[in-house]
């Protein structure tokens, strides 16, 4: 399997279709066979990610200087569309991937030592990088985190509780939002006391514990302790008191990725559910010449299509530099952003519920890609932003 193509200035339909074959063979014959042992072990093996470094796909859209491939978004999309479609489970790329929502903070805002010191190793696949904002009692309400870390010297001492931290298990740097204006700790104090922090995953004082979900199985997803733990001064990302901004500028690249992985995985169902259709018979023909089931079918892939052109048009705006600045086009694309990503998991989630009901029993049994993606669907809804905080998002930033 050869690794990532060398690609030019300009990359062209080539490259996507390169990408995309590489992407397929390595789910068929890497995970494919394995996926159901790592499901039932809640975690794929930690040498997957030295693999995925090698085919160059951890780098992929990360500066040259860090051993990455700077590459736009409509090829990155282009890799994630094609591993969630043949049939990498969610769990194993929230997890795999995990560094493209821990790592683009200290990109964008950490010091040039901070980011010599976190990014190459995690790129080359020798660490793993995780982002902790969720708390036990805060969910969307990032305003209100109260996890601290008081300046005692040179160093943050950080205490405090983070949730449904994906890779957290095993992460070995994880980007923790932290209140350092502690007279406002538990308040709604907005933008000015919350900071940012890489935390070693070694620390003294930090300790984890795992959490069984309803999907994402093999994704390694913790509850987060810190008591005490002491982080180098150094180790701030950005300036004090700037972590709101940082965070919501963060979910952006996160969503837009959550909609490409979402429009994967409901081709996955529609492919899944197609091939079953084409070989069941039912009373004496096959279930695709049924035209109740051939209207499914077109249900699936209206939905599919609409997602894919809307994809495009966004990720083709991030390309040209469209960002979600201050500006009315900046607003705006903010809003283009949080509805792909509702129309994308509604797509999944439309997709996986037809994909099942097509299957009949087999669709509900496990080891078919329906029942596992009819699972995980629902964190794809919450994840990055429920559909409700989208919505309003997305109003707000129209100026409605």
């Amino acid at each position: 399997m050869s690794a990532l193509p060398e690609l030019a200035q300009e990359f062209g339909p080539e490259d996507v279709a390169a990408v995309e074959d590489v992407a397929r063979r390595f789910i068929q014959t890497e995970v494919a066979p394995h996926l159901a042992d790592w499901e039932e072990a809640g975690e794929f093996p930690r040498s997957l990610y030295q693999r995925a470094a090698d085919l160059g796909w951890l780098g992929l859209g990360y500066p040259e200087r860090f051993g990455g491939t700077p590459a736009p978004w409509a090829l990155r999309n282009a890799l994630t569309i094609a591993l969630a479609r043949s049939g990498g489970s969610g769990g194993l790329m929230a997890s795999l991937f995990s560094l493209n929502i821990g790592l683009p903070p200290v990109l964008r805002h950490g010091s040039a030592a901070l980011q010599q010191q976190v990014v190459p190793d995690v790129l080359a696949g020798r660490k793993i990088a995780a982002l902790a904002i969720t708390e036990p009692g805060g969910g969307t309400d990032v305003s209100a985190l109260k996890t601290t870390a008081r300046l005692e010297g040179n160093e943050y001492v950080v205490d405090g509780e983070k949730t449904f931290i994906t890779s957290g298990m095993r992460a070995d740097w994880i980007t923790v939002a932290v209140r350092t204006d502690l007279k406002n700790k538990g308040q709604k104090s907005g933008a000015g006391g919350i900071s940012m922090l890489m935390v070693p995953g070694d620390a003294p004082g930090l300790s984890r514990s795992p959490l069984k979900k309803m999907g994402w199985h093999c994704s390694d997803t913790a509850q987060l302790r810190f008591d005490g733990v002491r982080v180098p001064a150094s180790n701030l990302v950005g300036e004090e008191g700037a972590g709101f901004k940082i965070i919501l500028t963060n979910f952006n690249g996160e969503r837009l990725s959550m909609a490409a992985m979402a429009l994967g995985f409901a081709e996955c169902c529609y492919d899944e559910a197609l091939g079953w259709a084409q070989q069941r018979k039912t009373f004496g023909t096959a279930l695709i010449d049924h035209q109740v089931i051939r209207h499914k079918f077109m249900d699936m892939k209206m939905r599919i299509e609409s997602t894919r052109a809307w994809l495009h048009a966004v990720a083709d705006r991030a390309d040209a530099g469209d960002r979600g600045d201050k500006s009315a086009k900046g607003a705006e694309w903010v809003a283009q952003v949080c509805l792909l990503k509702n129309h994308a998991t509604q797509t999944m989630q439309f997709c996986a519920d037809q994909g099942v009901q097509i299957l009949g029993g087999m669709g509900y049994m496990r080891g078919t890609a329906c029942e596992r993606i009819y699972r995980e669907v629902k964190v794809m809804m919450i994840g990055g932003g429920a559909e409700e905080i989208m919505k309003e998002l997305a109003s707000r930033q129209l100026g409605l």
